[in-house]
């Protein structure tokens, strides 16, 4: 199993060159009067940064992980996100920069900038929260529907279960004493996502935000905001809703009740895609430990993420 050893946790990232100097340059060429003023927020895919502007509310700055996307594809995102936004679906889109266009370039580094928004993540044990929120995915995915990705991924589930935790064994990352006892589970696993995927039958797929968790909704003031659709990628529509969902099968089923409601207020909903739900859930524990793999060699992981790289984890799993 691997482990974070010091060479590793201390090796050159490309995140290393982007100073806060580096920033600010970025954000002026951008066209924005700064005032100096740079805090870094929560992020571990990119980074992400609050900046200070004159005479202006402040806006926050993402940086692109060299490498993950292409251009293309994240221009798809942000004209996705404008496209929502122009027909009044409440997302916090790119602006306009100095060059006329929603991505900027600044040496190795891409970047977007947002304007600042706040608010608390939504409970979702309250009726009509749930009901509100499913109005607004039924909009989202009437548009989501009105044209297909060219550049980003859709989900594949099978496939994508089966890549993940090959690339965990391949690298090493599950221990040795628990390989008989996590590969007798693999196939057992994948035989049962198999055949909900069948219960489910031909599932129709469009672009949808694909990361739709309650982290990624702000409330205020009776207002909503989806935020960060930089996972937004092709798939059924049930991705968009069963992050929503939590306690026990009786409440999930119930919420999710709620959640149809309003969405079907808007576009019919076909309800056999509730089969895909436990493989979502399967691909995406699997995705997030082959995420975490991959990006150990960026400091930041194994400062946050100790635990991933503990025996303790594998055998929880």
């Amino acid at each position: 199993m691997q482990t974070p050893s010091t060479e590793l946790t201390n090796s050159s990232h490309p995140y290393d060159a982007l100073k806060p100097e580096v920033i600010l340059d970025a954000m002026e060429e951008a066209g924005f009067v700064i005032n100096g003023r740079l805090f870094a927020l929560n992020s571990y895919e990119n980074r992400v940064y609050q900046v200070g502007v004159d005479d202006s509310p402040p806006v926050i700055a993402k940086f692109y992980r060299p490498g993950r996307w292409s251009d293309a594809a994240i221009q798809e995102e942000h004209e996705f996100t404008l496209t929502l936004e122009d027909a009044g679906i409440p997302v916090v889109a790119p602006m306009r920069l100095a060059n006329g266009k929603s991505l900027g370039q600044h040496g190795e580094f891409r970047f977007a900038v947002f304007p600042q928004r706040g608010g608390q993540a939504p409970d979702t044990s309250v009726t009509d929260t749930l009901y509100r929120l499913g109005q607004w995915l039924g909009q989202m995915h009437n548009i989501g529907e009105l044209k297909s990705f060219e550049h980003r991924p859709a989900f594949d589930l099978l496939d994508g279960i089966e890549r993940h935790n090959e690339f965990l064994i391949t690298e090493g990352w599950v221990p040795d004493d628990l390989r008989p006892a996590w590969d007798s589970l693999i196939p057992d696993l994948l035989a049962a996502c198999r055949a909900r995927v069948e219960d489910a039958g031909p599932v129709g797929t469009l672009r949808i935000h694909g990361d739709c968790h309650a982290g990624n909704i702000l409330c205020r003031d009776e207002q909503m905001l989806f935020v960060d659709l930089d996972d937004c990628r092709t798939g059924p529509a049930i991705q968009d809703m069963w992050l929503l969902l939590n306690g026990e099968a009786t409440e999930r089923g119930a919420q999710l009740g709620e959640l149809l409601e309003g969405y079907e207020m808007f576009r019919d909903f076909n309800r056999r895609e509730r089969h895909l739900i436990e493989p979502l859930r399967c691909y995406r524990q699997l995705s997030h430990c082959a995420w975490l793999a991959r990006r150990w060699d960026d400091p930041a992981f194994p400062r946050f993420f100790p635990w991933f790289a503990n025996a303790r984890f594998w055998s929880d799993q």
